[in-house]
């Protein structure tokens, strides 16, 4: 795969349907401050993504996705946390955390297969 715009990555898209759907879900919560964590660890994932590809370096587009990952990662423990004080159910939960997972492992596939270069940052490089 070799995607000209970072708008052709599919683990960008999924970020992007991932940010927004946790958007929708918390929009209304009273618990200002972990509404406000989960929206930018949310948001973090695409947002990096993005931001890596367009340095058009291999080694900070790694950094940034590593950087996704984590904020992904920090998504995932949100989530347990707002499962837990009942402002998300079981069903909700189960599928953003397996999407959150899926996305992880995008993004550690895109990290490993920057590092062996199967995968270039553009077809110029």
């Amino acid at each position: 795969m070799s995607a000209q715009i970072f708008e052709e990555m599919d683990v960008w898209k999924r970020g992007c349907r991932q940010g927004v759907t946790v958007c929708r879900l918390i929009q209304d919560w009273r618990n200002f401050a972990l509404r406000d964590q989960i929206t930018r660890a949310a948001v973090s994932v695409r947002s990096n993504v993005a931001e890596g590809y367009e340095r058009d370096s291999d080694g900070d587009f790694r950094r940034f996705l590593r950087i996704a990952k984590g904020s992904n990662a920090e998504l995932r423990t949100q989530l347990y946390i707002a499962s837990s004080l009942g402002l998300i159910d079981e069903t909700a939960r189960k599928t953003l955390i397996n999407e959150s997972k899926e996305i992880s492992a995008m993004l550690q596939g895109f990290i490993r297969a920057i590092e062996r270069r199967s995968i270039p940052l553009n077809p110029e490089t």
